[in-house]
């Protein structure tokens, strides 16, 4: 099999990935998988040095790659006026599947985006400088912004049904110290259970926007509730704190820091744990700390056995 047919085939696979976690209502491994999808379909759409794909089948992976953002988007915005459904969507896998040999009219009026306003989980972008560009050459635009949702009521999940002799956790974050905390629009946190590999353990989980802030603090005060008993997580598991807010300017959802909690870390109690620079490290071997200042996450622990 030649290179671009192995390529072809892992978006194939990747799109098939995706509307599978759509169908069974798995909201945010689809956006995940969507965005990644979407970046890479750009990507080959702009490259100027591929001879693998002619100019009109790079429009066409572009155009997908938009259709794929829409349908994201339409996950997050339930308010979304430009609903875009996964029955639209899914009528994409056979163009998808064979872009090389596609020689009809795009089923749907859409045009490919700039690859920046797509970014895949983990691949945000240090891009204050073009902010500050685009603020210049756009003074005294318009321009609307479409209505967004990042992380609305949050996707919290409920506590296990208790198991004799097992031990759930729950994770209450009540704030997290940021030097600019009053500048963060609609912060939330997302929470998951890694292994040492990276792999999730448990359903990932998003707090609600947090809309208490105080000097460096912005409260959250809310409960996770940790998907999976303590005694069946694996030696080197951690839950992973991610705390992400909206950046208008740029149109996307970003991460702005990250924490962690270790398995020999879980005692009840108060624990104030330190807050590390982006991208987030699920393996946790290059850690930079985000500050020098005293600033972190403070989170309760309630460990609940039965007996």
């Amino acid at each position: 099999m030649s290179d671009v047919n192995k390529t072809i085939q892992k978006w194939h696979a990747s799109f098939r990935k995706g509307t599978d976690f759509d169908s069974w209502g798995q909201l945010v491994e689809a956006i995940d998988e969507y965005q990644i999808l979407a970046r890479q379909l750009q990507k080959e759409a702009q490259s100027t040095n591929s001879s693998d794909f002619t100019e009109e089948q790079k429009k066409t992976l572009g155009k997908i790659a938009t259709c794929l953002e829409m349908r994201s988007t339409s996950l997050q915005c339930t308010q979304s006026k430009e609903e875009f459904k996964l029955e639209d969507l899914k009528t994409l896998e056979t163009i998808i599947k064979n872009i090389l040999s596609f020689n009809k009219e795009f089923p749907f009026d859409v045009q490919p985006v700039p690859l920046r306003k797509i970014l895949a989980p983990g691949e945000e972008e240090n891009l204050e400088l073009e902010e500050e560009e685009d603020a210049a050459a756009g003074a005294g635009a318009t321009e609307a912004f479409p209505p967004r949702a990042p992380a609305s009521q949050g996707t919290l999940l409920p506590r296990l049904p208790s198991e004799p002799g097992m031990t759930l956790l729950t994770v209450k974050i009540e704030k997290i110290g940021l030097k600019d905390a009053g500048q963060c629009i609609d912060p939330y946190m997302t929470i998951s259970v890694k292994d040492l590999n990276g792999v999730d353990l448990n359903p990932v989980q998003d707090t609600p926007v947090a809309t208490r802030k105080e000097d460096t603090y912005i409260h959250f005060s809310v409960d996770i509730e940790i998907q999976r008993h303590l005694e069946k997580l694996p030696k080197g598991a951690a839950i992973f704190f991610e705390f992400k807010h909206y950046k208008p300017k740029k149109r996307f959802t970003s991460t702005k820091c990250f924490a962690f909690m270790e398995m020999d870390e879980i005692k009840p109690g108060p624990i104030v744990i330190e807050l590390y620079k982006k991208p987030t490290d699920f393996k946790r071997k290059k850690l930079q700390l985000l500050t020098k200042k005293p600033l972190y996450l403070h989170l309760h622990q309630t460990l609940h056995k039965d007996s």
